[in-house]
């Protein structure tokens, strides 16, 4: 069973250690690597490079996922594999054009009231913005496949992790149909009256487990959060 992060050390020595099992680890990294995909310039190398620049191999972890079923455990972010929703897009999820929305939410649009404005602001952009997320997920799935039973991360890595987790959580939720609070418990209801292989029922729990996992995190990280540690 999951335990919360919470804060450990002091100054140099500070951390953010959190317990989840290797289901855990498997199930948050897979969709991280599902949006890094989506929002990525370039992909991702196979040989990932670790916290302090020594490189090592996925063998293991993969071996993981793909013994339950493959990244994200069966909750898919992938544009093609999502049923059709008709329901208007509002303006805060899509800013021009017919890009994916989930990825219009991870690159908002700079003037959404001007096109021409908005287009030139993502040439100038968009390509450092997609950089930047990609390297929060990058480090976000290095502390994930770290070894260990559960997750330790430094001051850098933990602020990477909170950043990773919103863009998943962005992603995850878009594809949900979750784009005003009142979504959520739209769906709850609607979830209320399907079966338990209802794909939704899992990856909204999942969404719950992301939810609590990054509200934990950016919780130990407040200055005030432990005073006296």
């Amino acid at each position: 069973m999951a335990r919360a992060f919470s804060r450990k050390g002091k100054g140099k020595n500070l951390r953010y250690a959190a317990k989840l099992d290797a289901v855990e680890r498997a199930v948050v990294a897979g969709l991280m690597e599902q949006v890094h995909d989506l929002v990525a310039p370039e992909p991702m190398e196979a040989v990932q490079t670790g916290p302090k620049g020594e490189s090592y191999h996925d063998d293991d972890f993969a071996a993981i996922v793909s013994g339950l079923g493959g990244l994200g455990m069966g909750v898919s972010i992938s544009a093609e594999d999502q049923t059709p929703d008709d329901r208007p897009v509002p303006a805060d999820a899509r800013s021009f054009g017919d890009r994916d929305p989930a990825l219009e939410r991870l690159l908002p649009a700079g003037n959404r009231a001007d096109d021409q404005a908005s287009a030139e602001f993502r040439r100038l952009t968009e390509h450092g913005l997609r950089q930047r997320k990609a390297g929060h997920l990058e480090s976000a799935i290095r502390s994930l496949r770290a070894p260990g039973s559960g997750v330790e991360l430094d001051e850098r890595a933990a602020i990477d992790m909170v950043i990773a987790l919103t863009d998943v959580r962005l992603v995850l939720g878009e594809r949900l149909g979750l784009r005003e609070d009142a979504d959520v418990d739209r769906l709850e209801e609607e979830l209320a009256d399907v079966g338990d292989d209802d794909p939704r029922g899992h990856a909204m729990s999942v969404y719950d487990f992301l939810t609590w996992l990054q509200e934990t995190l950016a919780t130990a990280m407040l200055p005030d959060a432990h005073p006296s540690a």
